[in-house]
């Protein structure tokens, strides 16, 4: 990995001169890594829009995410979430999407992030540390905090797919316009 900070593009892609800019671009990354801190600034600098694939499903189905957990259980919701994001990347350009945490843990929604034209991923990659840090307070809308054995797990299962994003952008030490700037550095539109 890089320093904190700096930006790591997939081996097996090439971000040359020649390279087309994203029509849009996905946040992937733990909780508290700053997918929804960052993505309504990155929308702003661009003059494009922003959503929250979490807030778009709750909106959708009438329900919180943890109601349809609990209703229809988590191959349910990775369903109904890999189908939402499908739909907005085949909608929208000129979009960024602050993904759930959990969504790249569906194999077709890894797929459809890595191959969508013009569609870039970008994995914000935080320490654990950083994650409770950041997400301190929070407990009763992120139950999963309580448990740490399990959280450690999640998290450590997750890393892996995170990183298979075009790019990797450490920013734990970062300022969200650092953050910010890094990404459309990246991304060759800033």
């Amino acid at each position: 990995m890089t320093n904190p900070g700096q930006s790591e593009a997939h081996p097996a892609v090439q971000l040359g001169p020649g390279a087309a800019s994203p029509r849009r671009i996905a946040l992937t990354g733990f909780m508290g890594s700053g997918k929804t801190t960052l993505g309504p600034l990155i929308a702003a600098r661009l003059g494009w829009a922003f959503l929250d694939v979490d807030d778009v499903i709750e909106a959708e189905a009438g329900a919180t995410i943890a109601e349809l957990f609990a209703r229809h259980g988590e191959q349910a919701f990775r369903e109904r979430e890999h189908a939402t994001i499908a739909r907005l990347c085949a909608e929208g350009d000129a979009l960024v999407l602050a993904l759930g945490g959990g969504a790249i843990e569906h194999p077709a929604t890894r797929t459809l992030l890595a191959t969508a034209p013009g569609t870039l991923l970008v994995h914000l990659e935080v320490e654990l540390a950083t994650t409770l840090a950041r997400c301190r307070g929070t407990e009763h809308l992120r139950p999963v905090l309580a448990d740490q054995a399990n959280l450690a797990s999640r998290y450590q299962r997750r890393l892996p797919l995170y990183r298979t994003a075009l790019v990797s952008i450490r920013v734990d030490e970062l300022t969200p316009d650092e953050a910010v700037d890094a990404i459309l550095r990246v991304a060759r539109l800033g």
